[in-house]
This record gives C-alpha cells, structure tokens and sequence, in this order.
C-alpha cells in the first residue's frame, strides 16, 4: 500500500473516531446536534468559519487560478477573511443574542410566512449547490493524486461517505471537533509542499525566468484585477453576512463575545493561506508549464516525497471535508427546522426532531452527490449561487440595524427580486451591465427593499430584536 494512501486512510480513520466522541456529547436533543449546544469556544468558533472557508476554491482552485494568472488569485481566499472579519465585527454579537436557529425563523419573526418560505428555499438552494461542489472537488483530488486508486467517480463516492458520514454522527459537535484536525492538516500540508517545493526548484529566483514573460505572476493585483478582486470581496462579504452555515455557526457560540472573537481571529487566519496556495500554482507552471493546470498542481504534489504528498494529499481533501460538513448540517437544519417542525409536524418530540434532522443530512447528501454529477464550472457556479445572498444580507443589515425601514412585505419581495436578477443575469445577456451579477443584485434588493418602505405601511416589530431569555442570560455573565 502507498504511504500517501495509507495517510489518507489513517485520517478518515480520525475523523470517525472524533465523530464517534462527538456523538456522545450531540445526543442530549437535537440543539445539541444542529447548534452544539450553543457551547462553542472562540477556539471551535474559529476553526469551524476557517473549515467551512478554506474549501475546494480556496486550495485547488486558487492554485489552478494562479497557474493562469499568478499570485492575484489568493486574493480570493483572502476575500474569504474579509467576509469573516466584516460578520465578526457587524453582526456576530447581534444573531447571537436573537437565539433564533435560521435565518428563515428570523424573516418569520419579523416579517410574513411567505417571506420565510422564499427564504427557506433560496437558502437550501444556495446550500446544495455548493455542497455539490465539494464533491465534484473531493473527486477530483483522489483521482489526480491516486489514480491507480480512485477513479472520479468512486473518489467522489468516498467524499460523499465521509461527508454525510461525519456530518450524520455527530452533527455540529462532529464538524467543529473534526476542523481542530482538518485546519491543522490543511495549514501544515500546505505550508510544508509549498516551503518543500519553493527549496527544490531554487526560490523564486529561479522561478521567475521559467514563467511566460507576457502575465505579472508576482503582482498581487494585476492578474486578477481590480474588478475581479473588489467583486470577490462583495460577494464573500454579502456571504459572510447571511449565509445559513456561517450564522449557525455563530448561533452556536456560548455567548455572543465569543462569535465575534472567533470569526475575527479565523479571518485573520484566512488571509495568508490563499496567496500561498497561488504560489503553490506559480511553482507548479513553472516545473510543468505545457500541462492544463488542473494536472499542474498534483504532478507538482506527487514529486515530493511520499510521506510530505500524502499529507499535503490529505489536506486538500480536508479542506473539502471541513466545508462540506457544515454545510450539509446547515441545510439539514433549515429542512428539519423551517419545513417538517414548522409546517409538517409543529408538535413532534425532541427525539423525533433529532431524528428528522439526521435523516434530512442522509436525503440531502445523497441529492447533492446527484447534483454534483451534473454541475462544472466550479468557480464560477459557486460565485453565481453565492450572489443570492444578496437579499439576506440586504434584509438582516435593516432589521437589525434600521427596523424602522422595514416592512412586513420587504423579506419576500426582496428575496424574489434576487431571484428575478440571477434568472435574468443567466438568460439575458443583455442586462449584464456590470462585471458580476453580485452588484446588480445588491442594487434590485436595496432598491425593492426602499420601495416596500414606501408603499407598505405595516411595519415591523422591532421590540423581539434580543429574546428576553438571551438578554438575562447575556446580563448575567
């Protein structure tokens, strides 16, 4: 058997095995199990917004972005921190202190069923979508870096068992435990390949007269560009800001100090680590410059020795666990939440809720793996599906900051004018007249969101902004 492989097997025999202890601590009722109980610690805070992060775009993404156009392409993992940093700063402490468990129980607080409801849906979209992704990436690791092993198909398979596996046992207790192991492996893996690689091929001395001369590889903005960078930081920060599986991370939090605390000092930890995966890239164009540069990046891996491929192997395929996993509790809450308790079953037990959610995790998985077969392009899906939280963010930032521009009708109008955009931005060519669809959608949902304002007069309840029993809670410590 070859070591890289057998370093594979070894972590995901860990992280069954951080699921099996997390299971014991998840089974006291289903908010032990969708919300940890609400007892994260900064530490768990933090690895778990860097996990849910630094996934298939922020790695083997950005480093086959940058084997095209050099060391810019960090910048969108770095956008990925700014995003985290802007949530821990704005509104961390605020969704934290509201002790709801989705932001569709929030659009229903404050605003009409019919919002929540377009709310739920976007959200679960949003969700599957780029749960779907982290498959295709999981795929895609094992076959390039072990093929004599896995084929696309079966390596996506074997993503998919880990991935609802761990989710399904120990649910949000499971993710955060297993991100302690997973950000370590990923930040010591690829620290360590691209130190390893950067020393063999003689430091960037050498790099630079192997590089095509006509692509600024060591500008940090030239590649990418202005627009580029500036349209990745809306969108991750809009992201940041609404996203089902980025609140809930927060909603798990023991208080709202420590959500905010943890999501700053993840960003902080995110902006480095994408401009050392694009250097990753640059080394690789420099040592295979006539291959695509989705070979690039696993010829370069798989020259270092054995022991150092199999970890850095294993790190990259943990940054799609470490996403994939919260992101997969979060849609299962957001089914088993808003949908089965609300609407199917109002008065079903605790055991039967925690049931539900778990069997959500295994329906769900499985329809995203369907998905992932279908879907390409994974950049730039991901970046089209992130745009819907445009309205979300749009919708959260007045209710908590401006309640008194709100309007009973505003969630749901707001919600289906993204929807109307990103439909529109696909099939009309025509109304693209700015460089991404995120600016245009955050220009129909402010715009709808002011015209609710002006022509619905029922206005929203701005006094359930902190539930009392979270407001003596937050006294008391």
């Amino acid at each position: 058997m070859s070591i890289p492989l057998t370093i594979v097997l070894l972590y995901i025999a860990l992280l069954f095995l951080i699921s099996y202890f997390a299971q014991r601590r998840s089974s006291g009722g289903a908010t032990n199990y969708i919300l940890a109980g609400r007892q994260l610690t900064t530490p768990l805070i933090t690895v778990s917004i860097v996990g849910l992060a630094i996934g298939g775009a922020s790695t083997i993404g950005v480093s086959e972005q940058a084997y095209k156009l050099g060391l810019s392409a960090g910048w969108y993992t770095a956008a990925w921190g700014i995003g985290a940093i802007t949530m821990g700063l704005l509104v961390a402490k605020k969704y934290r202190e509201l002790g709801i468990t989705t932001i569709p129980e929030l659009l229903e607080r404050f605003y009409d069923k019919k919002g929540m409801i377009a709310g739920v849906a976007c959200q679960i979209i949003i969700q599957l979508v780029i749960t779907s992704l982290q498959y295709i990436a999981g795929g895609s690791i094992l076959c390039t870096l072990l093929p004599d092993i896995f084929t696309f198909t079966t390596g996506m398979l074997t993503s998919a068992v880990v991935f609802i596996g761990i989710t399904f046992i120990g649910g949000m207790w499971s993710a955060s435990l297993s991100n302690i192991l997973n950000i370590t492996l990923i930040y010591i893996g690829i620290l360590l390949a691209t130190f390893v690689s950067l020393t063999r091929v003689g430091g960037i001395s050498n790099i630079v007269p192997k590089l095509p001369p006509n692509i600024p590889y060591f500008d940090v903005i030239s590649g990418v560009g202005v627009t580029g960078i500036v349209s990745w930081i809306v969108v991750l920060v809009t992201v940041n800001l609404s996203l089902q599986s980025i609140i809930q991370i927060s909603l798990g939090a023991k208080d709202e100090y420590t959500a905010r605390r943890g999501f700053i000092i993840g960003g902080l930890m995110m902006l480095p680590i994408g401009f050392v995966c694009a250097l990753m890239g640059i080394i690789a164009k420099s040592m295979y410059p006539d291959v695509s540069a989705s070979l690039a990046l696993p010829l370069t891996i798989m020259s270092l020795n054995p022991f150092l491929a199999g970890i850095t192997l294993a790190a990259l395929w943990a940054a799609d666990i470490s996403t994939a996993c919260n992101l997969l509790l979060s849609s299962a809450t957001l089914f088993s939440q808003d949908i089965y308790k609300r609407f199917v079953n109002p008065t079903v037990t605790e055991k039967n809720f925690l049931l539900v959610t778990k069997g959500s995790v295994l329906v769900l998985g499985m329809v995203t793996l369907l998905l992932a077969m279908t879907v390409s392009g994974i950049i730039q899906t991901l970046m089209i599906g992130l745009s819907l939280t445009a309205a979300f963010s749009v919708i959260v930032l007045f209710t908590l900051f401006m309640p008194g521009l709100c309007r009973r009708n505003s969630a749901f109008y707001t919600v289906l004018a993204s929807l109307i955009v990103l439909i529109l931005w696909q099939t009309m060519p025509s109304v693209r007249i700015f460089p991404h669809v995120i600016y245009l959608e955050w220009l129909a949902c402010l715009a709808t969101f002011f015209i609710a304002y002006l022509f619905d007069s029922n206005t929203i309840t701005a006094a359930n902004l902190t539930k009392p029993e979270l407001a003596r809670e937050t006294s008391a410590k």
